[in-house]
C-alpha cells in the first residue's frame, strides 16, 4: 500500500482517528515488549505503514495533533514533519485523543480499541472516565486538581478557559470560578490497563 492508497482508504476523519490511535497504542505495546525505552521509543521511526516509517511522535504530534510542536503547549506548529505526515494528518485536532493514547506510565489513560463507526462516542467515554478518575474537586477552595496532560497540551484544550469548561461539563459541576491546579504526573511504569 502507498500513501495515496492509505489516504483513499482512510477517507473520513473518523477512520483516520480510529486507525492512528489504534496503531499508536498497538505499536507502543509491541515496542515496549521488544525493549524500547523512553525517549527513543517515541522518536525513532519504527512503525512501518504504507511504505514509510513513522515514529510515535509522528503519529501523535504530526498526524493526530496536526503537526503541532511537541513542547509548545499546543500553541505552535512544527515545520519539521515530513510530507507524508502532512498528507495523513487530521483535518481538525481533537483534544480527546489525549485520553486515548497510552505511554506506559501510571498517569496514562487506559488502552482501548477504537472503531470508526463509534469513535466519537468512545472518545467521549474515554475522556469522561479518565477525567473523573484523575480530577479531585475541592469545593471549599474552589480548586480542580487534575491531570498535567492538559497543561502539557494547553492550546489543544483552548487554554485554561477551555480546560475549566471541559471539567465543569464532564464532571457535572456548577458554573463557578474554579481554579485549575495540575497534579504531579505518575511516570512509574504501569501494568497495561485496557478499557472496555
Amino acid at each position: 500500500m502507498t500513501i495515496p492508497e492509505l489516504q483513499q482508504t482512510l477517507n473520513t476523519e473518523d477512520a483516520r482517528k480510529a486507525f492512528w490511535i489504534n496503531i499508536y497504542n498497538a505499536y507502543f505495546l509491541l515496542l515496549r515488549q521488544q525493549g524500547w525505552e523512553r525517549p527513543d521509543i517515541f522518536r525513532e521511526p519504527l512503525v512501518p505503514i504504507a511504505g514509510k516509517r513513522f515514529s510515535l511522535d509522528d503519529i501523535e504530534h504530526g498526524i493526530l495533533r496536526r503537526c503541532r510542536a511537541k513542547w509548545a503547549l499546543g500553541y505552535l506548529p512544527s515545520p519539521l514533519f515530513r510530507l507524508s505526515v502532512y498528507k495523513l494528518m487530521l483535518r481538525r485536532p481533537d483534544y480527546r485523543i489525549h485520553f486515548a493514547l497510552n505511554c506506559g506510565a501510571r498517569g496514562c489513560p487506559p488502552i482501548g480499541f477504537y472503531r470508526e463507526d463509534m469513535i466519537s462516542e468512545q472518545l467521549d467515554v474515554a475522556t469522561h472516565g479518565f477525567l473523573e478518575q484523575e480530577t479531585v474537586v475541592d469545593e471549599t477552595q474552589s480548586v480542580l486538581h487534575t491531570t498535567p496532560l492538559m497543561r502539557w497540551y494547553l492550546g489543544d484544550f483552548g487554554g485554561f478557559h477551555g480546560i475549566r469548561k471541559l471539567l465543569v461539563r464532564t464532571l457535572g459541576l456548577k458554573q463557578h470560578n474554579w481554579r485549575i491546579r495540575f497534579q504531579p504526573y505518575d511516570w512509574q511504569e504501569a501494568l497495561y490497563r485496557f478499557s472496555s
